[in-house]
């Protein structure tokens, strides 16, 4: 569907394969057009590869079939993908109103940064996925679509939101070093994102859920994503499900130091 045909919202999503991104579509399809980039696993969501049929009455039109997400394979840590992704999510919908960073990647050193070289010959890959790929995915999209459109961005409320964690602020157990530096890392660039873009129209916040779902539930991440999408704050790092030392809540804004 076109985005002429359709009044929803254009969501471009990373990570659409992993937990939070599926859990994502499945509860959000039919209130955005979702562009679902993923890079093995696929959301449980139909998709442009499906077409539903009412058996008994095949010539029925199928409701599903308005909502299907625009799914798309990628591996955004290879060169010319993230234009690749950016280049077809345009050429589907005309438009993206909502940016969703949530591909990551994790790699736990329990023995410590100093047990052999593990930690050292992993920093590049999994700072480029963390950090570098929310950066790229946003500058390329903000060149190619949002620069010089700020009326439209301030009328369509768009935004960026980056999936940070609570690693980023926190310091836990279990060889979290190298994640954790690279979401902080995250967190600052989202404050960063939200000064620059505001020059066009477009706000950036990042949220920082708590383990999840073993400690807050995923559907309650995906409710904070959404709930920043309708908002209108931009510059804001908000925890999500948990509350770390010197908050009064489960969900706070982290302010630059």
């Amino acid at each position: 569907m076109s985005s002429g045909e359709s009044s929803r919202r254009v969501c471009l999503l990373t990570g659409a394969g992993g937990r939070l991104g599926d859990a994502f579509c499945r509860g959000a399809y039919t209130d955005y057009d979702i562009v679902a980039v993923c890079r093995n696993r696929v959301p449980a969501a139909p998709s442009q590869h499906e077409w539903f049929v009412d058996p008994f009455e095949p010539e029925k039109p199928v409701p599903e079939n308005d909502s299907r997400i625009f799914m798309i394979r990628a591996d955004l840590s290879e060169k010319g993908e993230i234009e690749r992704v950016v280049d077809l999510a345009l050429a589907r919908f005309g438009r993206v109103d909502l940016l969703v960073n949530n591909a990551a990647s994790m790699s736990l050193h329990p023995r410590g940064i100093v047990d052999g070289d593990a930690a050292l010959d992993e920093f590049d890959a999994l700072f480029s996925v963390n950090v570098g790929v929310p950066l790229r995915l946003s500058t390329r999209l903000a060149q190619r679509a949002w620069v010089h459109a700020g009326d439209e961005n301030r009328a369509h409320n768009r935004n960026i939101v980056n999936v940070s964690s609570l690693s980023g602020s926190e310091v836990y157990p279990g060889g979290q070093a190298l994640y954790a530096a690279s979401k902080a890392a995250l967190n600052h660039l989202t404050r960063h994102l939200a000064t620059e873009f505001a020059e066009f129209g477009v706000r950036a916040n990042a949220i920082a859920p708590d383990a999840f779902p073993a400690s807050v539930a995923t559907e309650q991440v995906v409710r904070s994503i959404v709930e920043l999408d309708i908002g209108t704050v931009t510059g804001g790092v908000f925890s999500v499900g948990a509350q770390p030392p010197n908050s009064a809540g489960g969900r706070h804004t982290q302010r630059p130091s």
